[in-house]
Order: C-alpha cells, then sequence, then structure tokens
C-alpha cells in the first residue's frame, strides 16, 4: 500500500481545481445511501403491516414516503454520478495536458531512448488509470464506507446480536483483496508494457511501410507484432483470472453469509422473536453491506494496478528538462547576430566522450559559416547548442555577447531560427505549414514567404492550392518540395540568426538544385551557420570550420583551406568527383558566375556573399559582450 499512498500523494494536488465538485459528490453519494436505507426499512414496514394482514388502508402512507424516497435517490444518485463522470474527465484532461507539456520540454536523447508508441501508451492509458485511483478511487471509497455503515447501523437496529454473527466473515473479504494485490499488480505493469510495445511495432511498421514492402519484411513484422501480442495476451489472461478468482471467492463467501442470516432468522420466527418484516429487512441490508465491503477490496485491486500506470507516468515526470529559463532573464533586445562559442565542451547525457571539446569561433551579422567534417564529428551536436536544446558542459554560447543561459527559450527561439536535417511537416494544409513559422502571420505574408521559396507556383497548381492537406511522409509532394515549403516557413519566421543542418540531405540532384536557390535568399542578409557535408556553397563562405572527433581543427575561408591541403581538401576534392571545376578554382562567387551543385550549373544570387558591414559590439576581457 506504500505505493498506492506515494502515487496518491503525487497526483492528487491535480485536483485543487475540483475539490468542491468532490465534496458535492460526495454529498449525493451519502444522500443517495440514505435513500436506499430509509427504502428497505420501508419495505419492512409494508411487509408486516399491509402484506402480512393484509390492509390495504396501511400500505398508502408508507408506499407514497417510499416512493418519494425512491425519487429523491435517483434525482441525487443522476447529479452525483453525471458531476464523477464530468470531475474525472476534467482530471483526465488537466494531468494529460501536465504531461504532455513536460514531456515537450524533454532533451531529444529522450526519446531516443524510449519508444514512440510507448510513450502514447503512457499519455492514454496510464493517465487513465491514475484517474480511477485518484479521482474515481475517492469517490468509490467514500460511497462504498458511507453505505456500508448505514446498512451495517441499520442491520445492528433490527437485530444486533444477529447482525455481529454475520460481520464476522466481513475481514475475509479485505483479506481475499491482499492476498490477490500483488498478483494483479505484476499483470497490470506487464499488460501496460506490452501495450505500448504493441503500439510501437504499429506505429513503426506503417512508418517505413516501402522498407517493409521493399526488402519483403511482412513476415517480420507479423512476427514481431505477434511476440508483443502474445505478451500481452498472457498477461491480460493472468490479470483476469486473478480478479476473477477474487469474485468468485467473494461470491461464496456472500452466498455464505446469507444462508446463515436466513437460517438462523427462521430459528427467530419460530421463537416469536423475529417477524417476517424484520427478517427480510435484515436479509436486504446484508444483500446490500456486502457488495460495499467487496467494493472496497476490489477498489484495492484496481488502485494497486493503477500505480502500475502511476510509475510509468512518473518515469517521464521524474525526467529533468536538459534546460530551463533562467531565474533572471536578460530583458529583450534588437538582435542583431553576432553568435560566439568560447572553449565549448558538450556530452550527451551517459556518453562516454564529448561530442564537442574546446570550440571556439565567432559569426558576425551577415556571414555564412559552413561547418563541416566527417560523419559523426560532432557538427550536428552544434545545432542543438545553438538552438539551446541543451546546455554546454562547459565554455559559454553567446547571443550578441549575451550568454544563451540567460536568454528567455522562447525569445532565443524566434531569433535563432533552425531548418532540420529532417525536413518537418505537420498534419495539416500547407498554409498551416507555412504561418506555424510565424503564428498570426496574414495570407500574403505566407504567399511571399511561399514565392521567395520557390514553392508559390507548385502550391498555387495544387487543386486546393494553400488549404491542400499534407501529412508526414505524403505523396502529394516530392521531397524537394516539401523543403522548400520547410525553407519558406523558416522565411517566414525571419530571424536574424539561421541554423541549417544538412539542408540538402535526402534530396537527389535536381530536387537540391532548386532548393539552393531558395536556400541563398534564405540566407541573405541573415547570418547563417550551415552544417553540411555537401560543400557547393562552399566558395560563397566567408569562413569554413571543420570539425572533427569534436575538435574544431581548421577555419578559414574556401580557398585558403584548399591551399593548406589538409582536413578540408580531403573533404572537398571529392565533393566534384572530376566531373566540374574544383571548388578551389574560384575565390569569391561574383553575381553573374555560376555554382555546381550535383553535375549541375546553379546561378548565384547577387548580394548573399557581400553582406553589408555590421558595426563591431565591444566586448569585455572575457570575450562576451553585452547588450
Amino acid at each position: 500500500m506504500r505505493e498506492v499512498r506515494e502515487a496518491f500523494a503525487r497526483f492528487w494536488p491535480l485536483t485543487r481545481g475540483d475539490r468542491k465538485w468532490l465534496v458535492l459528490i460526495i454529498a449525493c453519494v451519502i444522500v443517495a445511501a440514505l435513500a436506499e436505507t430509509a427504502s428497505i426499512l420501508l419495505f419492512a414496514n409494508l411487509t408486516d403491516h399491509a402484506l402480512q394482514r393484509g390492509l390495504l388502508r396501511a400500505f398508502w402512507g408508507p408506499a407514497g414516503t417510499w416512493l418519494a424516497v425512491a425519487v429523491l435517490g435517483a434525482i441525487v444518485g443522476y447529479l452525483g454520478n453525471s458531476l464523477a463522470v464530468w470531475t474525472a474527465e476534467r482530471f483526465v484532461l488537466r494531468l494529460r495536458a501536465s504531461v504532455f507539456r513536460h514531456v515537450q520540454d524533454l532533451p531529444p536523447d529522450f526519446f531516443q531512448k524510449h519508444r514512440q508508441g510507448d510513450l502514447v501508451e503512457r499519455l492514454t492509458g496510464d493517465v487513465e488509470a491514475i484517474e480511477q485511483m485518484v479521482v474515481s478511487g475517492v469517490v468509490g471509497t467514500v460511497s462504498a464506507a458511507f453505505s456500508a455503515v448505514f446498512y451495517a447501523a441499520a442491520a445492528l437496529w433490527l437485530r444486533w446480536d444477529l447482525a455481529l454473527v454475520t460481520f464476522l466473515l466481513a475481514p475475509l473479504f479485505l483479506v481475499a483483496a491482499r492476498r490477490f494485490a500483488g498478483r494483479i499488480k505484476k499483470s497490470s505493469q506487464e499488460e501496460r508494457a506490452a501495450d505500448g510495445a504493441i503500439t510501437s511495432v504499429v506505429e513503426e511498421s506503417l512508418g517505413n511501410i516501402v522498407l517493409t514492402q521493399a526488402y519483403n519484411r511482412r513476415g517480420a513484422e507479423e512476427k514481431r507484432l505477434d511476440t508483443e501480442a502474445r505478451a500481452w495476451m498472457r498477461a491480460s489472461v493472468r490479470g483476469a483470472r486473478a480478479s476473477e478468482m477474487y469474485e468468485q471467492f467473494v461470491e461464496v463467501v456472500e452466498t455464505l453469509c446469507v444462508l446463515a442470516v436466513i437460517g438462523l432468522g427462521v430459528w427467530e420466527i419460530a421463537q416469536g422473536r423475529m417477524s417476517l418484516g424484520q427478517l427480510l429487512a435484515f436479509a436486504a441490508f446484508l444483500g446490500y453491506l456486502y457488495p460495499p465491503i467487496r467494493s472496497l477490496g476490489q477498489l484495492g485491486l484496481t488502485l494497486t494496478a493503477a500505480t502500475a500506470g502511476a510509475e510509468r507516468l512518473a518515469e517521464i515526470l521524474d525526467t529533468e528538462p536538459a534546460v530551463t529559463d533562467p531565474a533572471d532573464p536578460v530583458r529583450a533586445w534588437p538582435v542583431r547576430g553576432w553568435v560566439s562559442l568560447h572553449n565549448t565542451s558538450f556530452r550527451y547525457p551517459g556518453a562516454e566522450r564529448d561530442s564537442l571539446h574546446d570550440v571556439t569561433f565567432t559569426a558576425a551579422p551577415g556571414e555564412l559559416v559552413i561547418v563541416t567534417g566527417p560523419s559523426g564529428a560532432g557538427k550536428s551536436t552544434l545545432s542543438k547548442l545553438l538552438t539551446r536544446f541543451y546546455d554546454p558542459t562547459s565554455g559559454v554560447i553567446c547571443l550578441d555577447g549575451v550568454p544563451l543561459a540567460d536568454v528567455p527559450l522562447e525569445f532565443l527561439r524566434e531569433n535563432v531560427a533552425l531548418l532540420p536535417q529532417e525536413t518537418l511537416i505537420l498534419n495539416g494544409t500547407i498554409r498551416e505549414n507555412i504561418g506555424c513559422g510565424r503564428p498570426g502571420a496574414s495570407t500574403a505574408d505566407i504567399e511571399r514567404a511561399a514565392a521567395d521559396a520557390f514553392a508559390h507556383d507548385f502550391i498555387s497548381a495544387l487543386p486546393d492550392g494553400y488549404d491542400t492537406e499534407i501529412a508526414p511522409g505524403t505523396a502529394t509532394l516530392s521531397g524537394g518540395q516539401l523543403q522548400r515549403i520547410a525553407i519558406a516557413r523558416a522565411m517566414l519566421r525571419g530571424a536574424p540568426v539561421l541554423v541549417l543542418d544538412e539542408p540538402t540531405t535526402g534530396l537527389d540532384s535536381v530536387a537540391a538544385r532548386r532548393v539552393v536557390q531558395p536556400l541563398r535568399r534564405l540566407m541573405a542578409g541573415r547570418t547563417t551557420i550551415m552544417i553540411t557535408h555537401d560543400l557547393s556553397l562552399a566558395p560563397d563562405a566567408d569562413r569554413i570550420l571543420v570539425v572533427d572527433g569534436g575538435r574544431l581543427v581548421e577555419e578559414g575561408t574556401h580557398e585558403e583551406l584548399m591551399e593548406r591541403r589538409g582536413a578540408y581538401a580531403r573533404l572537398a576534392t571529392p565533393e566534384l568527383g572530376g566531373s566540374a571545376p574544383a571548388l578551389g578554382a574560384s575565390v569569391k562567387t561574383p553575381a553573374d558566375s555560376t555554382l555546381v551543385l550535383g553535375g549541375y550549373l546553379i546561378p548565384s544570387l547577387p548580394g548573399l556573399a557581400s553582406a553589408p558591414a555590421v558595426p563591431h559590439v565591444p566586448e569585455d576581457a572575457s570575450g562576451v559582450r553585452s547588450v
């Protein structure tokens, strides 16, 4: 029971807004139990004075009172039950929102450790199990307790000696409940884990249906589902057997009690110490008494099972976000776009070595800085640090000289836009997908952003235009078209700092060619840090950073690094493969020249490489600028 108390104490505060309704529900429960007790006593009165004597005049008074009590009980019962359902659903709504809010603040590595389907199950089935503990459990406990007290008191009032004899069997219900509790809890834990596994397998299989079909993995996926489904079935059957065993045991005990009462009652009637109406009422009270006692035992089993869901949710809630808003945040300011890293190192939670080690560089407003290096070198970690999914293990990252840890997260992410490696698409219309870049943007702003991203024409050609419904993995649009929608979203945001993480990954040469021009427009006039293997834009970069093994091993312009014939030259030489001129052939790409991407000649946009000069922001001795 310790686990039940701990789980209850943890989630009970969420009822704070509904406790007045819980009090009203309990009042309705008490009135309904009183009405039921009064109905049984009125039945005894009718039996002794009307039925047994055959007097019609003795019928009307008790009958009218019984009907009034029954109507009152029905009204109060309806109100109480309706209010209980409403209150329970409000609790579920509040708890699910609370957990979901917390989940959205957790770092990316948390989602890499947990299967998505299992998290979905925790936000659905486990949340509802906790409601059974905190809201329905409280109402059920109070209802059963008051009903048992009223029926027991009435039985004692009728025949206290006979009642005490029958009460001796009542503890068997609670003993049986404790005996079965451990078995049911274990089965519930296994069943909930299996539920999450089934959801994960289905979600993963449907999300990778092309892989499943292309590699003839249908049988393997069916076997995966069958394995998890059988685990769920075994746990479910074990839990059902334990519950059913408890139910049948209680049924036998109840029957034994009722037979004992009838037997003793017959003997009492034969001795003239008890009337038929009293015996029937007494038997009725016992018939009504044992179900609440049984409910208390069954409620204990329900609470024990609910702790399995509580433990699974607690695992999520006990996971701390990697970053939080500063306790004393700096005031908002007009961001200019200075980005600087000072001796920055970072190690992922649980990792054995740093992903970045002692990295220092600065990007000025309007500059294009390309970060490249071999796979696994730590490049993409930079994007997570610049948008503050994580804080550095050591060192500091600054925006306009202000440490990111002092900047409110919402303000930071409004001014540092991320175009991630994976093209992120929401379930909704194209208009909604672009518009989420700046909530509240007008239709004209959305269409202007789409035009700048070279997406307006193909969107307008769709039957529903901007109202076309799309979703992740949609077949309606090509990968390049979806990427241009993502670029339009970033353009609409209009952030002064842009972080691009492998913007052409997964695109063929034709799609990549169509994406480069909107990328150039997106980068123009913004501080841009591009993390990429694709070095086609390298000649346009103000600076190139080469990361290897988490360290910054080279830094300079394209031509400087090519002349050194070091790590960058080894990466850049195979980039054009010999079918196009080497990247080192040009020093800066002028407005009327071209770049080569995947064998295609791409016109450069004027002004990208020659951003206007930006006044220098003064810095203190530590290299951290102040606003």
